[in-house]
């Protein structure tokens, strides 16, 4: 009984902590009470109200769902994986249909979408990484080695040839996906730390490399004045000269700078949409399957007939291609690039993502996106302290809850219990 109440409490703490993490915004609204003074301390409340209501709602359900749940068969989903595995696809839509009209709401301002274009970036390279550590089990330190290279390589294309950001997004993916082919075979034999430290190698051996390649990355300087992304050909400025339509003209708007702004996150949300359909069928296709017997045992995978080759090969390659997209995306919204983007803090913020969110689970990526990539803008009042507040929260999940806010590792065959029932002979038990 005390453990099942132990139990209770600590999984109420994850809701209300989440509660309070989307409660602080309204904490930092500027209010005040009715007398029109600001003396009285009100704003807390908006967070501590909340919190207290979710947590205590939280147990009360928990403890009826105990009473009424009869506990599942061996071999069989849990109801709670079940209850996940149906709400996250109206989920999902839910939020693309939200994500559409983003834009278009009368209180969105232009930092609001500035802010919404970098969290899909920071989901989509998630979403990439989740390939190769959350369903292939590989550890990469080095992820934001195939970032740059997309960037780079949009950036070299576009200021020396004028190649437009439609034409170079399918190479910057194609040179992504050959580093990490490339970067594939050192790694066939090495598992665990081993694995980690090569790759957290290999990513400072391209940020080196990009510093000292002055003639083709800028070096220390990287590269400016990178084309930005055109609607369809028509660019967002003023005027003209040579007479060619602008996107105003076409709409018969006024010229306004925050239509380029709505238009790249336009271009990242449909990147996004792609990664996840694409992840997605992955995830169920024969290779997904292969990624996650080669997460659960390698040498089990090796014995089944499955080669490890081919499957780290394909885990590594398909994740780098998705960063090499983000990172075209990346330099063409900025318009400038240089090594100091590209540091192992990128990488381990992107792990912490997929760790935090739980490992191979999409919706559990888009979760933790939010939260690491929210709490720096909320908490800019505390700069000095932001490192040390993340490093605190990461902490506190691992321990609380450490298969990540949303586990992910949900079966691909038929369980155990599903299968046809065997009888087995009085001789034989």
């Amino acid at each position: 009984m005390k453990k099942s109440i132990t139990h209770t409490l600590k999984s109420a703490l994850l809701p209300a902590l989440i509660t309070v993490l989307l409660a602080l915004p309204l904490a930092g609204l500027q209010l005040q009470d009715l007398s029109g003074k600001n003396g009285l301390n009100i704003r807390p409340l908006w967070v501590i109200v909340p919190a207290i209501i979710v947590f205590i709602g939280h147990c009360l359900l928990q403890i009826l769902r105990d009473r009424h749940t009869v506990k599942p068969s061996v071999g069989r989903p849990s109801n709670k994986s079940a209850l996940i595995a149906h709400i996250s696809p109206r989920l999902f839509l839910m939020v693309g249909v939200v994500a559409i009209v983003f834009p278009l709401l009368p209180f969105t301002s232009r930092y609001e979408l500035d802010l919404a274009t970098t969290f899909l970036i920071y989901v989509m390279l998630g979403w990439g990484l989740n390939i190769v550590v959350g369903m292939a089990g590989l550890l990469d330190l080095g992820y934001v080695a195939f970032y740059a290279a997309g960037a780079y390589t949009f950036g070299y294309l576009s200021v020396n040839y004028g190649i437009s950001f439609w034409a170079a997004l399918p190479l910057c993916g194609l040179v992504a996906a050959s580093l990490g082919f490339l970067l594939g075979f050192p790694v066939l034999r090495l598992r665990g730390d081993y694995l980690a430290i090569v790759t957290l190698g290999f990513g400072e051996i391209i940020r080196i490399f990009l510093i000292n390649l002055t003639d083709v990355t800028g070096g220390p300087n990287g590269i400016a004045g990178i084309a930005r992304p055109t609607f369809f050909g028509h660019p967002f400025v003023a005027s003209v000269p040579d007479g060619t339509m602008t996107f105003a003209d076409i709409f018969h708007l006024d010229f306004s700078a925050d239509h380029r702004i709505a238009w790249l996150y336009y271009i990242i949300l449909g990147l996004v949409a792609l990664t996840f359909l694409l992840t997605e069928r992955l995830r169920r296709l024969p290779i997904g399957r292969s990624w996650e017997a080669l997460r659960e045992d390698e040498t089990a995978c090796q014995a089944v007939g499955i080669n490890p080759t081919s499957v780290k090969l394909t885990a590594f390659t398909l994740g780098a291609m998705l960063g090499g997209f983000a990172g075209c995306f990346f330099a063409a919204r900025q318009g400038f690039i240089s090594p100091e983007s590209f540091t192992f803090t990128e990488s381990a913020i992107i792990l912490a993502i997929v760790v935090l969110g739980g490992m191979g689970s999409q919706l559990g990526v888009l979760l933790a996106a939010v939260v690491l990539v929210g709490l720096p803008e909320l908490g800019r009042e505390f700069a000095e302290y932001r490192m040390l507040l993340f490093g605190l929260a990461m902490v506190f999940i691992m321990i609380w809850r450490p298969q990540g806010l949303i586990a992910g590792r949900k079966p691909s065959i038929l369980a155990p219990a599903e299968l046809p029932n065997l009888q087995v002979s009085e001789s034989l038990r």
